[in-house]
């Protein structure tokens, strides 16, 4: 108890103050910079002065709360320091200054101290891979080389994880994973979700982040592309964190419509038994694209854009600039190598296989669908799945699919993303009206319904497509077209009940109008 409260004593000392005895109290938890500025005040020496204390013979004291106390006796004395004295400091200092840059100049290797992080971060995970050692038997190592990977970050401003010109994340957000080991939960998938995951009526609402990420890396290894590509598990899943922390928290473009898209396309490959017709590099490409298609979407769309002169728009000339965006973040994030889910491809496989996802990313821009359906339906009744041609046609058909199939799923499940992506178009014509610019009418919250927005886009955008696929792949009829013509008219019903409503409270209006005469 005793040295305990004794710890929290305050100190006192006593200054020599123009002849006469000043007492200086102070905490011994006080910094040594409050101390000094105490010691002027009572020395009525300005503050902020550079000052030294000394005792009656001299000798310099320690202005830091360790330092002895004295007695009216032996009193100390607060003297400012001589400009002379300042000099010395700041030689010596810019001395120390001096030697600190040079040892930085030769520690600055940044490329050999990266190549070396690289290879030795490669051979650890090689280690997992093969050896099966578990994640948390070399956390030390890894921890070690973060600490290093960071350093180096801060000596090189940043751009030590960034390869690329441009930092393409607009809103500051990291393109390497917060998260640098992989630490979301592992569940093991029953088998009814198993079975699920592959069919369109998948309830994508049930589900965490980190759930959806489960799935997503159950979907690699289930296809074989782990495999294939010789990907390490654990890059998978640092990748997979990455590719969660660069979609952002729109109402509709965000991880969760990733996952959706993602999980279709996963669905289609087995419906369609896409294994047998395509290779597996095209089923990575499909399934690698789809989780990529709308990364770090800022929520408004390439009208926006354009209209807006953003830096988007400018950086791509008008020419879907938000696919563009996604192409370019989602290579920015392959580039880091803890990252690299295709760093055992050889470079020329990698170079087909970076060309074929940028395809199929900027196949999603719909100012382009009339384009890319026309050109599928003139080779779907001759279909040829050894024409290169023919299948990269596909492979964009199928993206596109996916990228718009909310309404192929249950009423239950798509009916909540027609409000999410009104609620980001209200958003967006919100803001054009706010900035003067042009806005569309189905984006107009006095305008739009959910009915009106959905009867057009489902009968002359959904219906037509997948009615086109449905010629190559007839298995999808049932369980894909229908549910969309059911779609069609449960929204033509709807609109009816609401057209019915606005008739008859106009009927009432003029009626009361009427009486009022």
């Amino acid at each position: 108890m005793g040295s305990s409260s004794s710890s929290y004593a305050p100190k006192t000392i006593y200054l020599d103050v123009g002849g006469k005895v000043q007492k200086v109290v102070f905490s011994r938890h006080c910094s040594p910079f409050d101390i000094k500025e105490l010691l002027c005040s009572s020395s009525n020496i300005p503050r902020n002065t550079a000052i030294m204390m000394v005792d009656p013979e001299g000798a310099l004291v320690s202005i830091d709360p360790t330092m002895p106390a004295n007695s009216p006796n032996s009193l100390y004395k607060v003297v400012p320091l001589s400009a002379g004295q300042l000099g010395e400091k700041e030689d010596m200092f810019q001395n120390v200054l001096s030697q600190v840059a040079d040892q930085f100049s030769r520690a600055f290797r940044i490329n050999e101290l990266k190549t070396e992080i690289t290879n030795r971060l490669a051979m650890l995970e090689k280690r997992v891979e093969l050896e099966g050692l578990k994640v948390v038997e070399i956390e030390k190592c890894k921890n070690d080389l973060k600490k290093l990977r960071d350093e180096m970050a801060s000596r090189g401003g940043g751009r030590v994880n960034c390869p690329c010109k441009y930092n393409f994340s607009e809103d500051g957000k990291k393109v390497t994973p917060r998260r640098d080991v992989p630490n979301y939960p592992k569940y093991t998938l029953s088998q009814e979700t198993i079975e699920a995951l592959k069919k369109p009526t998948f309830d994508v609402w049930h589900w965490e982040h980190n759930e959806m990420l489960s799935c997503l890396e159950y979907m690699y290894h289930d296809l074989g592309l782990v495999k294939e590509f010789s990907m390490n598990p654990i890059t998978l899943k640092r990748w997979l964190l990455a590719i969660q922390e660069n979609y952002r928290n729109n109402p509709f473009h965000n991880f969760r419509h990733c996952f959706c898209v993602s999980q279709m396309m996963y669905g289609m490959i087995h419906l369609c038994n896409l294994q047998e017709k395509l290779t597996l590099t095209d089923m990575g490409i499909l399934m690698t694209a789809a989780v990529c298609h709308d990364l770090d979407h800022p929520g408004y769309n390439n009208t926006y854009q354009i209209n807006a002169r953003t830096e988007l728009a400018v950086r791509y000339n008008d020419i879907s600039p938000l696919e563009n965006h996604h192409c370019a973040v989602a290579f920015q994030i392959l580039s880091l190598p803890e990252c690299n889910i295709f760093a055992n491809v050889d470079p020329e496989s990698f170079k087909q296989i970076r060309q074929a996802i940028i395809t199929l990313i900027l196949a999603t821009d719909m100012a382009r669908h009339g384009e890319i359906l026309d050109s599928f339906k003139q080779k779907v009744d001759n279909f040829d799945f050894t024409n290169e041609e023919h299948v990269t046609c596909l492979k964009m058909v199928l993206i596109k699919c996916c990228d718009i199939s909310n309404e192929v799923r249950p009423t239950e499940v798509a009916e909540p993303w027609v409000d999410c992506l009104l609620e980001e178009y209200f958003m967006q014509s919100d803001r054009e009206k706010s900035e003067g610019l042009p806005v569309a009418p189905f984006m107009d919250r006095d305008k739009v319904t959910k009915p009106t927005a959905q009867i057009g886009f489902i009968k002359f955008v959904l219906i037509p497509m997948f009615e086109t696929v449905m010629k190559l792949f007839p298995q999808i009829e049932e369980i894909m077209v229908q549910p969309l013509r059911d779609s069609r008219d449960h929204y033509e019903e709807l609109k009816q009940i609401d057209d019915a409503m606005t008739e008859k409270k106009k009927t009432e209006s003029m009626s009361l109008g009427g009486k009022k005469k």
